[in-house]
């Protein structure tokens, strides 16, 4: 059996070696990030380890909102169509499947997966910041939806 083993549940989305560039890449990246932030101890392997472990914790759907993701979409985005189609193109990929940091990333490797869109809206907030932005959009379209009344 393979270190990275591909879950079940991605079998029909995505092989093997897809899944294993895709796990590489975004540890390689996160280790970049989380070096320039002052965490000197992140290794790739620890955050392989890390992100596999999130993969497979999230059934493949998004921690946040509990959606399924879109897994055949790893590694499909194209920097040059985005620039060309702009907001149109990157709406595609809402629900590809992202990396997220559980803390700040200053400390042991610890990841959620969730859909690009959640990750990009909720950005570097914590996740009690995040679900207090969640209930403060909700209260505003509340408040908006009962004055149209």
């Amino acid at each position: 059996m393979r270190k990275y083993q591909l879950p079940k549940f991605l079998d029909q989305s995505v092989d093997q070696k897809a899944y294993e560039r895709w796990l590489h890449r975004k540890a390689v990246g996160h280790v970049r990030r989380d070096r320039n932030r002052g965490n000197k101890t992140a290794t790739n392997e620890e955050y392989k380890i890390a992100i596999h472990k999130a993969v497979c914790n999230s059934g493949g759907k998004d921690a946040y909102t509990n959606e399924e993701l879109n897994w055949s979409l790893l590694s499909k985005y194209n920097n040059e169509q985005s620039k060309k189609h702009g907001r149109n193109y990157k709406k595609q990929f809402a629900m590809l499947p992202s990396v997220d940091h559980v803390r700040d990333g200053k400390g042991a490797a610890n990841f959620k997966i969730c859909a690009w869109r959640t990750n990009d809206a909720k950005n570097d907030l914590s996740y009690e910041e995040f679900l207090e932005l969640c209930r403060k959009v909700i209260a505003a379209a509340n408040k908006a939806l009962s004055a149209d009344s």
